[in-house]
């Protein structure tokens, strides 16, 4: 297919864990590129050597909440300085699963942090930046929980919280998103994964290149 000229953008996935986005985001990638976009796919948090550093300690040390949130805007601050933002510069598209909208459902919702703390720091780490479309895969957590479990992986310390941490989260998420609806598009996670994948296509479609 021939190469579409749009200006890059920067798309998000989010969603409790176990609520089937990797799969989806290589999906959207692939459905990118065969359009002729360029186009990076990361994390959060990670996505840079140090960003992916501060993931491990953040997925297995135990810390106090304002630390945690710290220490995840910090891994935000250099994830966009030395991947986000220079690569939108240059006209490539950006693909992350997570953004500033999992530190609102995780810690804000999740853990209790208090939301002045959290607008502080996102104001300061991306000031007026947000995402051009974020994908909200909203799932009940009775489902997201088997569905982790299924995986036979080690969980780390967010995937050992108990199902009503996880029932704060979704509806941070959802607050969330009710607050910016043009932003988000938000998916029923427990359709099946060819429904889903039309969805985000579709939406992809209508939004960015009609």
């Amino acid at each position: 297919m021939s190469a579409v000229h749009a200006p890059a953008r920067f798309l998000t996935f989010e969603g409790i864990d176990g609520a089937g986005k990797s799969s989806q985001i290589a999906g959207a990638c692939s459905w990118l590129e065969a359009r002729g976009l360029a186009l990076i796919q990361t994390r959060e948090p990670g996505g840079t050597p140090l960003g992916e550093q501060l993931r491990t300690l953040l997925l297995h040390e135990a810390m106090h909440i304002d630390t945690e949130a710290m220490l995840m805007f910090a891994a935000r601050r250099e994830h966009l300085a030395q991947r986000i933002l220079p690569a939108l510069a240059e006209g490539c598209w950006v693909v992350s699963d997570r953004f500033s909208d999992a530190t609102y459902a995780y810690q804000v919702g999740g853990r209790g942090l208090a939301a002045d703390k959290f607008a502080r720091l996102e104001a300061w780490v991306h000031p007026g930046f947000q995402p051009d479309l974020t994908f909200l895969f909203d799932l009940d957590p009775a489902i997201a929980a088997a569905r982790v479990a299924g995986t036979g992986s080690a969980p780390d310390r967010f995937e050992r919280e108990q199902r009503d941490f996880f029932e704060r989260v979704r509806a941070a998420y959802l607050a969330r998103a009710a607050a910016d609806p043009e932003r988000f598009c938000v998916i029923d996670a427990s359709a099946s994964p060819g429904d889903i994948s039309a969805r985000i296509t579709a939406t992809l479609a209508e939004r960015f290149f009609a």
